[in-house]
C-alpha cells in the first residue's frame, strides 16, 4: 500500500475525501467496468445472459439481494466476488472494530476519538477482502452471533458499566459495517435472528442485553438459498423477504459446451508425476452423466444434481487412469470408459433418490446414465455410421474380453480382432492419426459401450459378446481376446 495514504483525519480531509455509501461506491465501480466492457465476475460460466444482468441491475438500483437455487450452481462465487466492485482501500478510524467511516463515525468508540484528537484522529486503511463477511445460516446461530452481547471482561478493563456501549463485544453484522454482509443457506436462520437482522437494517437500532443502541450500518445484505427450503427447513421471514430488493434464480449450465468449460476449469486434472490426457469425447460423456441425471425422473429433481458431480467425477476418472499407467509404467494416463464405472462412488454420492430410485438402486442408475451418455457421445459424433461389421462379428459367435486395468497396447491388440472397429474410430474423428493408444483404447470402448447402451451388442464379467437374443452360440464362431488372459474362447 502506498505510504502516501493520509494517516491522521486532517490529512484526509485535506486529500478531498468524501464520504460515499457501500451501495454508491459499488454502483460507480460498476458503472466504470461495464464502461469498459470488463468481465464482472471472472470465472462465473453459463450467466452471461440470465443470472448476470439481474445481479447487475440490483447493484445499480442499490438494493440487497438473494440467489436462489440448487446446490452446486456457484451462487457463493458469485457473492465473494462482490468485493471486486469495491474501491482498492478505503480509510478508517484507527482500532475501530466496525470499520468507522473518519468523517461519519457510527460506533460511540469512534466518535470519542474524534473528540480526544480532532484532526490528529490515527487514520488506517483496510483493502477490499477485508471488506467481506461471510456466515452460514445453521439453526444454533444466535442473536450475539449475529449482532453482538454485553463482554464483562471488557467493561472490567475499561472501568465501564455494563450499560455504556464501549461494552459491546460487536457480532458479523456490525463488523461487516462498510461492506458485504452474506448469509448462505438464509431459511435455516431461526425466526427471531431474522427478525434481528430485519430491525437494524430497517430502523438501524438493536437491543443488546435490554441496552438500546442504534448503529447506522453501511452495509449490502445478500443471501443465498435453495427453494426446497422454504418449506423443507425454514422459511424466510415476510417483513425480511419483503426488504430484499431483488430475488434471482440461479441455474445449471444450459448448454453441454458451457458445462464441460465449467468442469475443465474447475476440476483437478494435471498431476504433478503423470502425464494426463483426457480425451474430448470423455470429457463430453462425464458431463452428459450429470445432464442426463437432471432429466431422470427416478432422482429427487428438489435436491438436483450438482455441478460438483462431473468435476469429482472427471477426478476420480483421471485418478484411476493414472494408477493404471503407473502399473503398467506408461508415459501418459489416458481415461477411458472403464474408469467410468470405477468413478461410481463419485456419482451415486450426489444423487437424492426418488422412491422409484431407491427400488432400482443409485448404482444401477448410475451404470444407466454412463451407458445413455456413452450412447449420446458418439451418435453425435458417428451419427450413421456403419457399424454392421462390428455387430455381425458379435453375432456369429465373436466375443472380447478388456480388463479394466489392462494396459493401453493390449487393450488396442484386442480391439484389433473386432472387424472394421479402429477405421470406425478414425473416420469419425474419435482419433486422430498421431493419437497414442491410450486415446485409441478409449475410442473403441466408447464405440462398444454405445452398442451396449443401444442393445446391439451385450457385455456382462465375461466381457462382450452378441446382443441378448437368438442367433449363434458364442463360441461356434470367431475366437475371442483376452489382453489378460490370451484367448477368450
Amino acid at each position: 500500500m502506498s505510504q502516501s495514504l493520509p494517516s491522521t483525519l486532517g490529512e484526509l480531509t485535506a486529500s478531498g475525501y468524501a464520504h460515499r455509501s457501500v451501495k454508491d461506491e459499488m454502483r460507480h465501480n460498476l458503472v466504470q467496468k461495464l464502461k469498459s466492457s470488463e468481465e464482472l465476475f471472472p470465472g462465473v460460466q453459463g450467466y452471461d445472459e440470465t443470472v448476470v444482468p439481474q445481479i447487475v441491475n440490483a447493484v445499480l438500483a442499490r438494493h440487497d439481494f438473494i440467489l436462489l437455487g440448487l446446490r452446486g450452481q456457484a451462487k457463493s462465487r458469485i457473492l465473494r466476488q462482490l468485493g471486486l466492485l469495491f474501491d482498492e482501500h478505503i480509510p478508517i478510524i484507527s482500532g475501530s472494530e466496525v470499520n468507522d467511516d473518519p468523517l461519519r463515525p457510527i460506533s460511540k468508540y469512534g466518535r470519542q476519538m474524534i473528540e480526544e484528537h480532532g484532526d490528529a484522529t490515527p487514520i488506517e486503511w483496510i483493502d477490499r477482502d477485508a471488506r467481506y463477511v461471510e456466515k452460514l445460516a445453521t439453526p444454533d446461530v444466535t442473536i450475539a452471533d449475529m449482532i453482538g452481547d454485553v463482554d464483562p471482561i471488557k467493561a472490567a478493563r475499561g472501568g465501564h458499566i455494563l450499560g455504556d456501549e464501549l461494552t459491546i463485544h460487536y457480532g458479523l453484522l456490525p463488523r461487516a459495517n462498510r461492506g458485504i454482509f452474506a448469509i448462505n443457506e438464509l431459511p435455516d436462520l431461526a425466526g427471531k435472528i431474522q427478525v434481528g437482522l430485519f430491525n437494524i437494517l430497517q430502523e438501524g437500532d438493536v437491543q443488546v442485553k435490554g441496552y438500546p443502541i442504534r448503529l447506522a450500518l453501511d452495509v449490502l445484505m445478500v443471501f443465498t438459498a435453495n427453494p426446497e427450503d422454504y418449506t423443507a427447513r425454514g422459511k424466510i421471514i415476510t417483513p425480511l423477504k419483503d426488504r430484499i430488493g431483488a430475488e434471482i434464480r440461479t441455474h445449471y449450465p444450459e448448454d453441454l459446451e458451457i458445462g464441460v468449460e465449467i468442469t475443465r476449469q474447475e476440476a483437478w486434472v494435471a498431476r504433478d508425476d503423470t502425464c494426463v490426457q483426457v480425451p474430448d469425447f470423455l470429457q463430453e460423456v462425464v458431463e452428459r452423466i450429470a445432464f442426463l441425471g437432471r432429466d431422470d425422473k427416478r432422482i429427487d429433481q428438489r435436491s438436483g444434481v450438482s455441478q460438483r458431480m462431473p468435476i469429482t467425477v472427471i477426478e476420480t476418472v483421471v485418478s484411476n487412469a493414472e494408477q493404471r499407467a503407473l502399473q503398467h509404467s506408461e508415459d501418459v494416463a489416458v481415461p477411458r470408459v472403464a474408469d467410468l464405472y470405477a468413478a461410481l462412488p463419485a456419482i451415486t454420492g450426489k444423487m437424492e433418490l426418488e422412491y422409484e430410485g431407491e427400488l432400482h438402486g443409485a448404482g444401477r442408475i448410475a451404470r444407466e446414465l454412463i451407458q445413455q451418455a456413452c450412447s449420446q457421445a458418439f451418435d453425435v459424433r458417428a451419427a450413421g455410421a456403419d457399424v454392421d461389421d462390428i455387430i455381425d462379428y458379435f453375432e456369429t459367435g465373436g466375443a472380447l474380453q478388456v480388463g479394466d486395468d489392462s494396459a493401453a497396447n493390449a487393450c488396442v491388440l484386442g480391439f484389433s480382432t473386432i472387424p472394421g472397429l479402429l477405421e470406425l474410430i478414425s473416420n469419425v474423428g474419435l482419433v486422430a492419426e498421431s493419437s497414442n493408444d491410450g486415446h485409441r483404447a478409449a475410442a473403441c470402448e466408447l464405440v462398444l459401450e454405445a452398442l451396449v447402451a443401444q442393445r446391439r451388442i451385450s457385455r456382462s464379467s465375461a466381457g462382450y459378446t452378441r446382443a441378448p437374443h437368438e442367433g449363434p452360440t458364442p463360441g461356434k464362431g470367431h475366437q475371442g481376446f483376452d489382453p489378460l488372459g490370451g484367448l477368450n474362447i
